[in-house]
């Protein structure tokens, strides 16, 4: 007959230390209080510790357990009431290989709740992504240098952190452009972004007329030395009066400009873009959208709202500190306009990047040679000149203005043959040296 083998009990180390503990008790080597602490307990549980071998030893056939297997706790090896099923398991695997299989454990775990009805805590679909390959852990940084850490503002409204992201935000649905983006520092709610072309000069200006007319004027902006925002070339770095089309635009508006000196000092719209990289491509790639006007839409409509509502916390103040905007539309339009100062030629043309202007005498201003004025550039490129605040009629000239040239017939009298000049036989030069 064949004997049957025991099963194989595991015995955690923890439920030996304690049963040694309660033996030396009934031995009467250790007080109470002493072997309570040892098993780091209180008193009351170690008596029932106690209680439950000695009942064991004294009536085996009752307690059914002998020995160090007497303190396992009841639950050891039991699966827990919240244990997700194998089934569940295996759709949750299935579901993220086929549609999520680069998202992070926090985005998937929203997809899986928000579009099948799943609902999982982000550690454990992070521990069941880590067991099937599908996430690998990031490793702990290493400070190299040591930075300061500085506070949030207090109001909503008293700085906006700001900067443009280029990249391939479409993947390979479209083409690479620049998403610009502003983050208030006090709640990081986002209060601007842009899908644009390049981060120049009339796209950030667009982006912070739309800014004003929504929200009103900040106290100040944060941003980095692009060339945009700030001139760092060498000969005028030391020129307090050398300033950016946007310093000047930002200075009528009353708006203090902040630039950084470093990538970790504004490090809150660092960290936007470092989440919009994540998040902000893998939903346009779930709804399709593959064009700039579909995503700006999509921004303002839907995103920027669900991303506040997840991300933005309480200011330490309550309040919005933005200031109303006094200017009209006509003169944000002027603001937000290149403006630079010309010379008045001597025939009434003004030149600007290569274009020659051509003032018509049919202003009402009195306009003199070698005069001031001001050169607007808009958006679509178009060009107005200004003096004293009115605009001076003007055209644009096909090609340069050429000099005139004199007649050949007035040329003929003033040009003198060369002729070389002998002097006459009386000349007194003549005379010198002859006696």
């Amino acid at each position: 007959m064949p004997t049957e083998t025991p099963d194989i009990i595991i015995i955690p180390i923890k439920a030996m230390e304690r049963y040694q503990t309660v033996q030396e008790y009934l031995r009467g080597s250790l007080s109470v209080k002493e072997a309570s602490a040892r098993c780091q307990i209180g008193e009351r549980q170690f008596f029932r510790l106690a209680a439950k071998v000695k009942a064991a030893e004294t009536d085996k056939q009752e307690a059914g357990q002998t020995g160090p297997e007497t303190l396992i706790h009841a639950n050891t090896g039991r699966a827990g009431n919240r244990t997700l099923s194998e089934e569940t398991k295996h759709e949750v695997k299935k579901l993220i290989n086929s549609h999520y299989s680069d998202f992070g454990p926090t985005l998937a775990a929203e997809k899986l709740r928000e579009q099948h009805r799943i609902t999982l805590s982000k550690e454990t679909l992070r521990g069941w992504m880590v067991k099937w390959g599908l996430w690998q852990p990031k490793p702990r940084k290493t400070n190299s240098q040591h930075r300061q850490w500085r506070e949030r503002k207090s109001c909503y409204g008293e700085m906006e952190q700001w900067d443009g992201c280029y990249g391939f935000w479409f993947e390979d649905r479209g083409e690479a452009c620049c998403l610009l983006a502003s983050i208030d520092d006090a709640s990081g709610r986002l209060t601007g972004a842009r899908f644009v072309d390049w981060e120049g000069v009339f796209p950030s200006f667009e982006f912070w007329q739309k800014y004003l007319k929504k929200h009103g004027k900040p106290g100040s902006i944060y941003l980095d030395k692009h060339s945009t925002y700030k001139i760092n070339a060498k000969t005028l770095l030391d020129d307090p009066e050398a300033r950016t089309q946007f310093e000047r635009a930002c200075q009528e508006l009353g708006i203090t400009v902040i630039h950084a000196h470093s990538p970790e000092a504004k490090g809150r719209v660092e960290r936007l873009f470092k989440t919009l990289q994540d998040r902000l491509i893998k939903e346009l790639r779930l709804r399709g959208i593959s064009s700039k006007e579909e995503a700006n839409r999509f921004l303002e409509e839907v995103y920027i709202d669900d991303f506040n509502n997840r991300f933005a916390v309480e200011p330490k103040e309550p309040g919005d500190v933005h200031r109303p905007v006094q200017e009209t539309d006509e003169e944000l339009d002027r603001i937000f306009s290149i403006r630079v100062e010309r010379t008045v030629m001597n025939d009434f043309t003004v030149r600007y990047q290569g274009r020659y202007f051509q003032l018509l005498p049919t202003t009402k201003r009195l306009v003199r040679k070698k005069e001031k004025v001001e050169v607007r550039k808009s958006e679509d490129q178009s060009v107005a000149i200004y003096l004293r605040g009115g605009r001076l009629p003007s055209e644009e000239l096909p090609e340069r203005p050429q000099k005139a040239k004199p007649q050949p017939e007035l040329l003929a009298h003033t040009k003198r043959d060369k002729q070389q000049w002998k002097p006459a036989p009386d000349h007194p030069w003549r005379q010198y040296g002859r006696n």
